[in-house]
């Protein structure tokens, strides 16, 4: 069934967003009551983009074989580790700014895709690059946080740079960022020092174009010295809370700092207050703006074979039969995110009226992987690889569940990380779990598998609850459970709760 409203393709929208608010938006977006509220507030006005008229993969990289190399890239780990890690920062652009000026201002270099959100930034990414790389441009993507090995951060042509380009990128900017340590009041922090080397590896490749994810929030993220072309919205939830506000309007005033001057913006649905500031800051910055449910979207999706088969309407027409081997409604909704960015990179609804090459954006699609989502890693029992980590999250990943995979018995791992609301992703989980097993991942950052277990108790009930503290003793356990109905009896095993304890269950499982 398709999400959208029907719509000539041709049409375009030529009113002016401030003219909409003189008219009343308050007015417009309250008396919308019988409808959905995110399609209200979008519609009631804004300047936008209208049509007028990939290689595969890399997957997730192990640990280096030759031993001096993994030897060298320890060490850098090591000092990494030294700086403040990725939850405490201090928020401004004032330390990667002077870092971009002592390394010659790298991400000024190439055009970029800047792509924030709370969930399905990665997933779009991925797909935003295997869109880009099928069209024969060089890419960089930059990403966080990583699965299993730093070096997937950073990426070149659909893969995770070597070992020892990460090694010898390091190097090469090390002397600068002991410049800006020396002059600044805070060092740089690991973020800030990855981000140096994503935006100096893509200048030295050269790339044609990154595809850089926001590590959190827009404004004062690190990533944001870029000006991005084309700045991607994903959906925006609670999360982060104590760092970028307490409700979507807040959140979404933090992430609205990628919207630059005369980009192209593609909001994915959003809450109506989060869809009311990104709109009016799109409008501060005279920016053009494609939205999904109006300029593209899902037409229509069936569950097919690994994946799912799409129809697309982007802002260029229709694009049908498009496979993508990924799970889940959400993941639908990505892709027809990542079209659009694509689109309105190439310039179609604006410079040009003809859509992207079907059979080129059909391939890209069928190339596109994504590590941790959703990923099967097992068979008998299934073990699946979920990196929800927010309720809003764990609410999707158990919509995609339930539609993709028909388990009789399904048996959670869930380790979490102390500064998430865990009992909300906990709730979001309760309905597909028969029973869970509660763990700790080796961050210092997880949460106790004790007190992880005594709010799991509170929602799933003493019964339901099993304690390991030891991820490789809770995978087995889990493992155990799901088997107790016989080999045939659909059982199965979902990992999630933290892209740590994906990536470490990965490891054990023999993947990477």
């Amino acid at each position: 069934m398709s999400d959208l409203p029907p719509r000539d393709p041709h049409e375009s929208f030529d009113g002016d967003f401030e003219d909409a608010f003189e008219d009343g938006f308050d007015d417009i977006v309250a008396a919308e009551t019988d409808r959905d509220p995110d399609l209200a507030v979008i519609e009631a006005g804004s300047r936008t983009l209208r049509t007028r008229g990939g290689p595969q993969q890399g997957d997730v990289p192990g640990r280096p074989e030759d031993p001096e190399v993994d030897r060298a890239l320890r060490e850098v780990e090591a000092e990494l580790a030294t700086r403040w890690g990725e939850t405490k920062l201090e928020p401004s652009v004032t330390r990667i700014a002077a870092l971009m000026d002592v390394l010659g201002e790298p991400q000024r270099s190439y055009p970029s895709i800047h792509i924030t959100g709370t969930n399905g930034k990665t997933s779009t990414a991925r797909m935003v690059e295997a869109l880009l790389g099928a069209f024969e441009l060089r890419t960089g993507r930059y990403t966080s946080p990583h699965v299993q090995s730093i070096t997937e951060r950073i990426s070149l042509d659909g893969a995770p740079i070597s070992a020892e380009r990460f090694i010898e990128t390091y190097n090469d900017i090390k002397p600068y960022v002991e410049m800006v340590d020396a002059q600044q009041e805070y060092r740089l922090s690991f973020f800030e020092v990855l981000t140096g080397m994503a935006y100096a590896a893509f200048g030295d490749a050269p790339v044609d174009v990154a595809v850089v994810e926001v590590g959190m929030g827009g404004s004062w993220d690190a990533t944001n010295v870029i000006d991005g072309d084309v700045a991607v919205v994903t959906p925006i939830d609670l999360d982060h809370t104590d760092r970028l506000g307490g409700t979507t309007a807040e959140i979404a005033g933090e992430k609205a700092g990628i919207i630059k001057q005369d980009a192209t913006v593609i909001l994915a649905q959003q809450p109506v207050d989060a869809a009311q500031v990104l709109l009016k800051k799109a409008v501060e910055v005279d920016a053009t703006v494609a939205r999904e449910g109006l300029e593209f979207g899902v037409v229509a999706r069936q569950v097919a074979v690994g994946g799912q088969l799409l129809t697309l309407r982007g802002l260029g027409g229709e694009y049908d039969e498009v496979y993508l081997p990924l799970h889940g409604p959400y993941q639908a909704h990505n892709a027809a995110v990542a079209l659009a960015a694509v689109e309105a990179f190439f310039g179609v609804g604006s410079q040009r009226p003809e859509p992207l090459d079907i059979d080129t954006v059909r391939k890209a699609f069928a190339a596109v992987s994504s590590p941790g989502r959703l990923e099967v890693v097992r068979r008998s029992p299934t073990v699946v690889l979920d990196a929800a980590h927010n309720p809003a999250g764990a609410r999707a990943t158990a919509e995609a569940v339930g539609e993709a995979f028909d388990f009789s018995r399904l048996i959670g791992v869930v380790g979490a990380s102390g500064d998430k609301n865990v009992r909300g992703l906990l709730e979001a989980f309760e309905p597909i779990f028969a029973e869970v097993v509660v763990t700790q991942n080796s961050s210092h950052r997880a949460m106790d598998a004790d007190e992880l277990a005594a709010v799991a108790v509170e929602v799933f009930g003493e019964d339901r609850v099993q304690v390991e503290p030891r991820l490789p003793d809770a995978l087995e356990a889990a493992i155990t459970l799901a088997e107790e109905e016989g080999e045939f009896a659909g059982g199965g095993v979902l990992v999630t709760g933290s892209v740590i304890t994906v990536g470490e269950a990965r490891l054990l499982l023999g993947r990477g």
